[in-house]
């Protein structure tokens, strides 16, 4: 459900579809990345609101794990969105399966029931402040059952990407078969062998019903199996296998001694392996209500031996039942808000906030001391730099200029075509600077600094050059983007004359001045190129898209050498926005009838002013702005407008922030 709402949002705001492209809307809203990220998020929790009757945790479900910015503006669309989701869904349920036309009796997909006492148990409570140290001790049992869960399940994700994946689909569909045929063996022989047979219960030893799901004793005995079992006896195994997940979290949940302690243990063990298999096969398998399932027998059998071994009579089996789900689940996704408010939403039971908050807590504290949640196991696996909600404060040690690429793609104001054909298709950057050079401005830049200051070599030794950042880099040996490139580098070193220690940045300057070549697929500038020719000081203009580029290709918007660029064809946003969220594939396209000769004016559809940083600025204001304001490219300007490098969402994930940190380390 979480995954259909997000395809649906999506999908559903763009008005257009591949498959039917007769059909077209003229619709110009919502066509941009921000827009669809906002409808990404509200379709997820929109899937969570159907699927447990929870708008209000689905809402924090987007918020805590379903992406990446949030802002205060769409707090209120998604809830709204997901208010609608429940709504939709419980009219319709409610009318089809009662045939009341807006009564809305049947608020999610999975209702958990109603959690109360019999009225002739007076000693009976749903749960005591004694009961919660065994609620806090569940909860580490289940911080590492997650733990062990997504270790095992991280090194089955890992075989499949490399002897799975890689092979004809076939292969994952004959995989899919293995897994359902060994799941029917295990469930079928685990009943007939481990099932055991026990004595239907009257309606006076049944305990409380489930509201509306289950409310006589028949509808209780019509969700047993028998089995293989004699008359008036059912298979306590098979009860849990072979009814609906839905349907066994309801009983593990709501019926009383009906399931021998053996028979829950074991099941656990069975449930547990087979559903580590089975997420991660090429199916649109769940994990939420599978781990409910597995941590309410956890919570079921922690509450037969604490009433049959231990003699504590006054517990409420559901209760664990539930604090059981909670502990698992909370260990394998390690989510706490959004899954409280989710089970007390389904729940309908405000008392039990405390105790699931509580577990909930412990079981991601325990899980986090081994591994990761599983979704973020499998969202590193994939290499999606999933941004984290804030660095750690020993990350300030490191500044812009630490973690910016300095190696950059850029394009002119006015390129040539079979340059801005060769950059895209070498490359796979979704956004380039736009940059020009002249070094007759620096040279007079040189003789007066009226930006900064007076003295020259004040200015000399404190902006930051690329060339002057790689050369630091190079000296370190430690963050070069090849070895060739190093190479260069050291050969360059040693060829210098220690005796003579001109200033970078001038040597830069007098350097004769080449222009900038064509880029083709079969040529690399560093054969050819120096260090500081490939480093050279580039005065930042603005940032253009991938998009637009191939965009203005595809339409031909350019002008010839004898012409000046006022004759170029200008394209609207609404043309510009036409092919979006899907646009044109740079080899796919056929550019024969474009003359390589002509001159593109990207300066009209850049942006001229990208949010920038310094090359100083720390770590957590860079980290805070860029997922603040949502971004994807941040370039690093020093004090006189010169692009330095480019920061993009790769730069600042856990693990690219830790090597860089390192490599701190090891050069002070």
């Amino acid at each position: 459900m979480i995954h259909s709402g997000a395809v649906v949002g999506a999908g559903l705001p763009q008005f257009q579809s591949i498959s039917l492209r007769k059909i077209q809307f003229n619709f110009p809203y919502f066509r941009s990345d921000r827009d669809k990220r906002d409808f990404v998020s509200a379709g997820a929790a929109a899937g969570v609101a159907a699927a447990f009757g929870a708008p209000i945790g689905g809402t924090l479900f987007s918020l805590e794990e379903g992406s990446s910015f949030w802002n205060q503006g769409l707090t209120w669309k998604v809830l709204f969105c997901s208010m609608s989701a429940t709504f939709t869904l419980n009219f319709f349920r409610s009318g089809i399966q009662f045939g009341s036309w807006g009564s809305f009796q049947l608020p999610g997909l999975l209702n958990f029931g109603e959690f109360k006492c019999s009225d002739s148990d007076k000693k009976c409570h749903l749960w005591t402040a004694m009961d919660l140290g065994f609620f806090v001790v569940m909860g580490v049992i289940g911080g590492l059952l997650g733990a062990t869960f997504n270790c095992l399940n991280k090194r089955l994700a890992k075989y499949r990407m490399r002897n799975v994946h890689p092979k004809p689909k076939l292969v994952r569909v004959l995989e899919s078969l293995l897994v359902s045929l060994v799941t029917t063996v295990v469930v079928f022989v685990a009943s007939m062998v481990l099932g055991e047979c026990r004595q239907i219960s009257s309606s006076s030893q049944i305990g409380n019903d489930s509201s509306q799901l289950q409310a006589t004793s028949e509808d209780v005995n019509s969700s047993i199996k028998t089995f293989f079992c004699p008359n008036e006896t059912y298979n306590d195994m098979a009860t849990l296998f072979f009814n609906p997940q839905e349907s066994a979290i309801l009983q593990l949940f709501h019926q009383d001694g009906t399931f021998s302690p053996i028979t829950l243990a074991l099941f656990f063990v069975l449930y547990f392996l087979l559903a580590c298999w089975t997420y991660g096969i090429s199916v649109p398998s769940g994990l939420f209500v599978p781990s409910l399932l597995c941590g309410a027998a956890f919570g079921r059998l922690v509450a037969n031996v604490l009433k049959s071994y231990i003699g504590l009579g006054h517990i409420y089996s559901g209760t664990f039942a539930l604090i059981g789900a909670a502990a698992f689940l909370g260990g394998v996704v390690r989510m706490t808000i959004s899954l409280t408010v989710i089970l007390i939403e389904s729940t309908n039971e405000i008392t039990y906030g405390l105790p699931i908050m509580i577990t909930l807590m412990v079981a991601k504290w325990t899980g986090d001391f081994f591994s990761k949640g599983i979704y973020d196991i499998h969202v590193g696996l994939r290499g999606v730099p999933l941004l984290e909600w804030e660095t750690e404060v020993e990350m300030d040690k490191l500044r812009a200029s630490d973690i910016m690429e300095p190696n950059l793609t850029y394009v002119y104001p006015h390129t040539r075509i079979q340059s801005l054909v060769s950059i895209l298709r070498t490359t796979v950057h979704h956004a380039f600077p736009v940059v020009t050079e002249n070094r007759g401005n620096e040279k007079e830049f040189m003789k007066g600094n009226q930006l900064i200051s007076n003295n020259i070599k004040f200015k000399k030794s404190s902006i930051l050059t690329r060339a002057g950042e790689q050369r630091r880099r190079s000296q370190s040996m430690k963050s070069y983007p090849s070895s060739e490139l190093r190479n260069m580098c050291d050969e360059h070193v040693t060829s210098e004359d220690p005796a003579e220690k001109e200033d970078l940045l001038q040597q830069m300057l007098e350097r004769r001045y080449t222009p900038y070549p064509n880029l083709y697929p079969d040529q690399s500038p560093s054969e050819d190129w120096t260090m500081e020719e490939r480093f050279r000081p580039l005065t930042f203009h603005g940032l253009i898209l991938r998009s637009q580029l191939v965009t203005l290709l595809v339409r031909g918007v350019c002008y010839s050498e004898s012409q000046s660029s006022a004759s170029q064809p200008r394209l609207s946003y609404t043309e510009m926005a036409e092919d979006y969220p899907r646009y044109p594939d740079i080899h796919d396209l056929d550019l024969t009838l474009l003359n390589p000769r002509m001159i593109v004016d990207v300066t009209p559809y850049m942006n001229p002013s990208p949010f920038t940083v310094s090359p100083n600025t720390h770590v957590s204001q860079v980290f805070n702005l860029f997922r603040t304001m949502g971004l994807r490219h941040l370039p690093v300007v020093n004090a006189v407008g010169e692009i330095v490098g480019i920061i993009t969402r790769h730069n600042l994930t856990y693990e690219f922030l830790q090597a860089r940190l390192r490599q701190h380390y090891q050069t002070i």
